[in-house]
């Protein structure tokens, strides 16, 4: 849920907007799938890396 808040401060997003567009982008996906390694990152790069993989998946936030 913390990555979900930090990503929408970083993008300008409502929590929900935010929640919604990783949800469209496959980020939900990523996160759950790669959880064990982003939960030792810091929050900045967890943003990071799912900002990527949602811009791999057709969004367009950068």
């Amino acid at each position: 849920m913390t990555v979900i808040v930090e990503f929408a401060r970083r993008h300008d997003l409502t929590i929900r907007e935010a929640s919604n567009y990783i949800r469209r982008f496959k980020g939900i996906d990523f996160l759950t799938e790669f959880y064990d390694v982003e939960h030792t990152l810091s929050f900045n790069d967890c943003v990071d890396d799912l900002t990527i993989v949602c811009q791999n998946n057709g969004g367009t936030l950068r």
